[in-house]
């Protein structure tokens, strides 16, 4: 879809006051967790984070091209024909995590919950590299970090699935983990005064609302999808457009 990928990053971007209550806590564990000669190096500490982001948002695109390869794989199948099913599945979730964002509704709690039970079993990896002595070992822990449940990630992850792509899943997931960077980073060095803005109402409301348009969007006013080779879906018979005849001579007929 045109506007997927920019939605994406927005999403991210506009799910910080998301990330604030569920991220703020893991990302004061990584800075506390430290050698000190990180922590008091400005350069050093900001090499730490990114490095953390860094793996935090390759796992999200490894996820967007497991999903994406499933959409590909349902979109061969032509189960439901030409009904768009991931379109209808990436808008839905859209607009619950714009309910979740705005605090109206927590439908995803339930997603997150059973994404716990996998989680249990991924979060011991990370242990292996705290305390962190450097950005090898904060990469490393991002890895593991991007496998949190999350609701956000989920609802977007419902976006790599729709385009029906190996390709362009792994795309919108790394659209959203940019889209995150900014906060993320951020949060390491100014976590208190960054949650005292972030879960303001009105902002979250905003942001909330925001996404729940860009889900209306992807329900109603998007183009269509990509097919299972990752290439746009031509408009033709399919969209009720007439088909139109050429003949060797130039001349052009509608069909009878």
């Amino acid at each position: 879809m045109e506007l997927t990928l920019p939605a994406a990053f927005l999403v991210g971007l506009l799910g910080g006051v998301h990330c604030v209550g569920m991220c703020s806590g893991i990302v004061g564990a990584l800075t506390s967790g430290l050698a000190p000669g990180i922590r008091l190096s400005r350069w050093r500490f900001l090499s730490a984070l990114l490095a953390y982001n860094s793996g935090r948002i390759i796992s999200y695109g490894l996820a967007g091209l497991l999903l994406g390869l499933l959409g590909q794989q349902v979109s061969a199948l032509e189960i439901f024909g030409s009904f768009p099913v991931g379109r209808v599945v990436g808008g839905v979730f859209m607009i619950l995590f714009g309910f979740y964002l705005a605090g109206w509704w927590h439908a995803l709690l339930v997603l997150e919950k059973a994404g716990a039970h996998l989680w249990r079993h991924v979060e011991p990896l990370g242990r292996r590299f705290i305390p962190v002595q450097g950005s090898g070992q904060a990469f490393m822990l991002g890895l593991v970090w991007g496998w949190l449940p999350c609701g956000m990630v989920y609802a977007v992850l419902a976006l790599a699935l729709a385009g029906g792509s190996v390709l362009y899943g792994g795309l919108v997931m790394l659209s959203f983990g940019l889209g995150t960077l900014p906060l993320m980073v951020g949060m390491g060095f100014a976590i208190g005064t960054l949650t005292r803005v972030l879960q303001g109402r009105i902002l979250r409301t905003l942001a909330g609302v925001t996404v729940m348009l860009f889900g209306l969007y992807t329900l109603v006013l998007a183009p269509p999808m990509h097919d299972h080779h990752g290439q746009p879906v031509p408009a033709g018979p399919a969209t009720g457009a007439p088909a139109q005849h050429h003949h060797p001579g130039g001349m052009e007929s509608a069909p009878p």
